[in-house]
């Protein structure tokens, strides 16, 4: 990264840490062998690939046997819906229940499962803060519903689901419930929530890209997405990347270690860069939940004023955010999540998200932050 950029994007990826790249180094030069092979290369990667797998599994309140290695969290988020789903079909369950304002993985799973297998699907509304109403769930829940999928905390807006409540209600009718935890890992305990399947990745962590897991719990029927070789345990086919499941494990332990340290201070900070837009900028409007949202996350529209131009400016003054998801970056569609919160189109083409990452911001950096937010939407009005 450029010195001196300020660098506020930490949703869409974080750096990998000092500790994450020492960890992970042995697997990718003396202990490289590949983890299904019989001879002591091979087994001393195993042994390495199931340390990790033991490691996240305590994390995230699993038995270790749950948990499926991943390219990332969108395979994870794709192996948990139409995994499960497609596993129910046979056995009658032909509907799916989640939210309009899911991460495209989810959704586009979704949308799959209806398109070609006929599935049918429920979109659970939210409020204008992006709340989920675990009875909304209840109300939703039919008997040939195969799964709800909800995410713990929205990677645009930040909201932060009840999902011990929906988890309950799901429950109660037999059907099992899949977070998509990717943006609050790390953030947001991950135990006793009462899920059966949880999505987390590696690079929002402080480990490598290309690495995630899905933990789904042993008594619920997953049906594999990629076959093969019949590596993860028949669940997930392909040579595992030793290397980076290592890190992603290790990512993890660091993040959970201070989890809430962190989570204080940043939110802290983000409670005052919050407080400095909104007093700066006339046209600024936080969206998402106000209290109970992720510490790092301060999401903005700026009515009246192009999001990507405010965007530009910041960046000519050393600051990197963006407008929202970074898998939906290029597109000229308003954010599905904003209009989903009943923000007008024009208005949430307006949106700008800044995301703080665990170090969180120096001095009176928030403060002079919104005096450069302010400066920049100044300059695009001029």
């Amino acid at each position: 990264m450029p010195p001196g950029l300020l660098y506020l994007d930490h949703a869409a990826t974080s750096p990998v840490r000092p500790e994450v790249l020492e960890a992970i180094a042995p697997y990718l030069t003396g202990t490289f062998g590949n983890p299904s092979s019989h001879h002591t290369v091979g087994e001393a990667a195993a042994a390495g690939l199931e340390d990790a797998r033991a490691r996240v599994a305590r994390m995230l309140g699993m038995r270790t046997g749950d948990v499926v290695f991943t390219a990332g969290g969108t395979e994870a988020n794709n192996l948990a819906v139409k995994g499960i789903a497609l596993a129910a079909l046979a056995r009658g369950g032909r509907h799916v229940i989640t939210t309009p304002i899911e991460h495209e993985s989810i959704l586009e799973s979704v949308a799959y499962l209806q398109r070609f297998h006929g599935m049918t699907a429920t979109l659970v509304p939210v409020d204008g803060a992006g709340r989920v109403d675990p009875a909304d769930v209840a109300a939703a829940l039919r008997p040939d519903t195969a799964l709800v999928a909800v995410g713990h905390a929205n990677n645009e807006i930040g909201t932060i689901q009840d999902i011990a409540g929906i988890a309950a209600a799901a429950s109660a009718a037999g059907v099992p419930v899949h977070v998509d935890a990717v943006q609050s890992a790390g953030w947001l305990a991950l135990t006793g929530l009462g899920a059966d399947a949880v999505a987390i990745a590696g690079h929002k962590l402080g480990a490598p890209k290309g690495v995630g897991a899905l933990a789904v719990r042993g008594r619920v029927p997953l049906e594999p997405l990629v076959h093969g070789g019949g590596q993860e345990r028949g669940r997930r086919s392909g040579t595992e990347n030793v290397a980076g499941a290592v890190g992603l494990a290790t990512a993890l332990e660091l993040a959970e270690a201070s989890r809430a340290e962190t989570a204080a201070r940043v939110g802290t900070q983000s409670a005052r860069l919050i407080a400095g837009v909104l007093a700066a900028v006339p046209s600024a409007h936080l969206t998402g939940d106000p209290q109970n949202r992720l510490p790092g996350t301060a999401s903005f529209t700026f009515a009246g004023v192009s999001g990507e131009a405010v965007l530009l400016e910041l960046e000519r003054r050393g600051v990197v955010s963006s407008s929202g998801s970074a898998c939906a970056a290029g597109s000229d569609d308003p954010s599905h999540v904003l209009l989903a919160c009943g923000i007008d189109p024009a208005v949430a083409q307006t949106s700008v998200r800044f995301t703080l990452g665990r170090d969180g911001l120096p001095g009176d950096a928030p403060e002079r932050l919104a005096a450069l937010v302010s400066d920049a939407v100044a300059a695009v009005l001029a």
